[in-house]
């Protein structure tokens, strides 16, 4: 196996971004519930947010020129990895509370792994994040855990 990750890359292990507060309306709700297909009442309606409404609620809002090219902006939270391309490794979400009109979400996003492997077309470094969303009074509404994978 190559050593691609070095001591450097390896001591942002634990590294955290700066916390992310959003407010959650009925309209985006609404939205969301539309654009996605849903069909039942309680999110057409907006009175609760269907799975998954919380993933793009965090993302930055950048302009194009900050985008890549494949229109994704960067990651602050992640160091410059050797390996670039980048491709789905997994997402595990745990939802402990619904998400309703006026919450006042905050997200906590910390890296929490970076591992090496090999595989059949070289190596691949892997890295996971690990996302706790929770309201103003502290309860916990999701964890979510991305792995990704580059090589």
């Amino acid at each position: 196996m190559s050593n691609l990750l070095g001591p450097e890359l390896l001591a942002n292990i634990g590294k955290q971004a700066e916390p992310k507060t959003e407010v959650v309306t009925r309209r985006d709700i609404r939205k969301y519930a539309i654009a996605t297909g849903q069909t039942l009442r309680r999110y057409l309606d907006g009175d609760e947010a269907p799975p998954l409404y919380h993933v793009a609620l965090f993302w930055d809002v950048v302009e194009r020129h900050e985008l890549t090219p494949d229109g994704v902006s960067v990651d602050k939270l992640l160091p410059k990895f050797p390996l670039e391309k980048a491709m789905a490794g997994g997402l595990q979400i745990t939802y402990h509370a619904k998400i309703r009109p006026g919450d006042v979400l905050t997200a906590h996003r910390t890296l929490t792994d970076i591992y090496e492997k090999s595989g059949r077309s070289g190596p691949l470094i892997f890295y996971e994040i690990v996302m706790e969303v929770q309201r103003e009074d502290g309860t916990p509404v999701i964890t979510e855990k991305t792995t990704r994978i580059l090589r």
